[in-house]
């Protein structure tokens, strides 16, 4: 049976993102000086206010340092995302830092000791999932209304003058056969932040052909199907607009709605969270496995119990699309990466200062190297053949 699915995401300057970036700015910063620093940075961001709240360790001698430099930090991302308003702007905003001291409980189940490897961070269970509707492996939906939103960011930095703010949201609906692979376009629908003086037109004609160039030749919708600003003025955008908070897009940073999702975010964390490292280990396993021809689809979960290094499951699942028997795959799957918090860490290399670029447009699907040594390593195709030879 044919069906419509739709899939949204938002840019770097929706008030969320805004705040994601700015708590994955104090997570890389901490890390750039302490690779064993442990954080959870939350953010909220309003009218001409960013506010920090959460918990974190590093060592006094590097503390005191770290936290001189966390305000600059923060007010340059929001300029690098492009908030000058009257009600936003990264030199104006009111600045307030209430991180704190991580737990000692939770420092004590996290930390390596005597006969005791480092445990979770956290209990869980993360998904990941990978599938060949792209050429990234992804979700067709959720990474095109990625992309387009990232081609509309380039434009708008490339011109000072542009009439388009940071603020904006895509979403695309496909059409799906009944063998469930997309066909073609239903609808997309994109809300843009701009200018005052901007008119309908104006935007129109700077939006439609970088949407067109991202979809596939033969995809762009006519114009009735093309709903841009549906409300009719967007120029009130950003934490001014609405009240933005860390994490509260969980989905537009996975699959956009084509995987579970087990409902931990991961901005603001360090990879002793399994929250994220384990999520970005399960998207990488289950990528190499349909990277390997193994299956055109894969979902892998892995639940973790807080202080417990081995993870206390591990579930792999190719939809009817798999060339070996699931079980064998999973067994396949433990023997190629070592899925401890630390095994994780050092497989793909997460002690670095590499986040801040996965805080918009999806943590999934993207190149890896793309910005920074190391980052979005989780992205590379490097088991494929470990795989393909556990599977003989």
């Amino acid at each position: 049976m044919s069906y419509i699915f739709t899939s949204e995401s938002v840019s770097e300057g929706h008030p969320d993102k805004v705040c994601d970036r700015v708590s994955d700015t104090v997570l890389d910063l901490f890390l750039k000086h302490e690779p064993e620093a442990r954080v959870a940075c939350e953010t909220l961001a309003t009218t001409n206010r960013v506010v920090l709240a959460g918990e974190v360790r590093a060592s006094k001698a590097k503390l005191t340092q770290i936290m001189a430099e966390i305000e600059p930090a923060v007010r340059a991302a929001v300029k690098d995302i492009g908030y000058e308003q009257d009600k936003f702007h990264h030199a104006n905003f009111e600045f307030q830092n209430y991180l704190h001291e991580q737990s000692s409980d939770i420092a004590m189940g996290v930390d390596s000791g005597d006969n005791k490897d480092e445990g979770a961070g956290d209990q869980g269970l993360m998904f990941g999932y990978a599938c060949d509707e792209t050429d990234v492996l992804m979700p067709a939906a959720i990474h095109y209304s990625h992309q387009i939103l990232k081609d509309l960011a380039t434009v708008r930095k490339q011109d000072a003058y542009s009439i388009l703010g940071p603020d904006s949201k895509s979403q695309i609906s496909l059409v799906y056969d009944d063998a469930g692979r997309p066909t073609g376009v239903h609808k997309v629908v994109l809300s843009t932040q701009h200018s005052q003086e901007a008119t309908q037109a104006d935007i129109l004609a700077l939006v439609t052909p970088v949407i067109a160039n991202v979809l596939p030749d033969g995809w762009m919708v006519t114009r009735d199907d093309l709903l841009v600003n549906p409300t009719g003025q967007f120029v009130i955008g950003g934490p001014d607009g609405d009240t933005g908070l860390t994490g509260r897009k969980i989905i537009v940073d996975t699959y956009g709605g084509s995987a579970p999702h087990g409902g931990g975010a991961f901005s603001g964390k360090d990879p002793t969270k399994v929250d994220r490292s384990a999520a970005y280990a399960s998207r990488y396993l289950a990528k190499n496995v349909v990277a390997a021809g193994l299956a055109s689809r894969c979902t892998i979960q892995i639940a973790y119990a807080i202080g417990v290094a081995e993870p206390v499951s591990l579930y792999a699942n190719t939809h009817g699309t798999g060339t070996i028997d699931d079980q064998k795959l999973q067994e396949a799957l433990r023997d190629c990466m070592d899925l401890t918090p630390r095994g994780i860490r050092q497989h793909l290399g997460m002690n670095a200062p590499i986040y801040a670029p996965t805080a918009a447009y999806g943590h999934f699907g993207r190149i890896a190297g793309e910005v920074g040594a190391g980052t979005f390593s989780w992205e590379a195709t490097d088991l494929v053949d470990a795989l393909r030879a556990a599977a003989r």
